[in-house]
């Protein structure tokens, strides 16, 4: 909900009705909109039930996590997905804007991503790869999201995954 339609666009009322409770039991749970939403990103996670390429072994068609996280990130269906997309894409000024809670659970969800991408790309040079693939990611779909012409979307999105291409190759220092 909060990706679909703003952080301000949503009301504690419609989180409630959507979850099938009363808005009365929201502050039994939360403290405020903020916790919740930082709930929300966290949830992201998906600690439970990882999608596939959160899976640290490599994937069905032999690739190592790392690229399909790359894949995955860049792929049409992301870039076209509103409401479930990475939070990281999802409300980027928003959260820059949001209270400290919001704002830690943004950071502990960029930090797994940039874990996880580390710890498959090896070498000395692991974590300046992997912060430069989670730059190129979240920075080339916000980008890319936030243009009206469809053909410069595209352009953006392409440039930023071939860069991103060509960290994941790059021998290992």
């Amino acid at each position: 909900m909060f990706n679909g339609k703003g952080f301000a666009e949503v009301s504690i009322g419609e989180v409630m009705d959507g979850a099938g409770l009363t808005h009365g039991g929201f502050y039994r749970h939360f403290a405020g909109k903020g916790e919740l939403y930082a709930e929300a990103v966290r949830w992201f996670l998906c600690r439970e039930a990882p999608k596939p390429w959160q899976r640290a072994r490599r994937g069905a068609a032999g690739k190592p996590r790392a690229r399909r996280i790359v894949d995955a990130y860049f792929s049409r269906d992301h870039f076209n997905d509103r409401e479930t997309c990475c939070p990281l894409i999802g409300l980027p000024s928003e959260i820059a804007y949001g209270d400290d809670t919001v704002k830690a659970a943004y950071q502990e969800v960029l930090k797994e991503l940039l874990a996880r991408l580390q710890a498959d790309l090896g070498g000395r040079d692991a974590r300046e790869r992997a912060l430069t693939l989670v730059t190129l990611c979240i920075g080339g779909l916000v980008a890319s999201r936030n243009v009206a012409d469809p053909r410069l979307a595209r352009e953006l999105r392409e440039a930023a995954y071939r860069q991103a291409q060509t960290v994941l190759k790059a021998p290992a220092c």
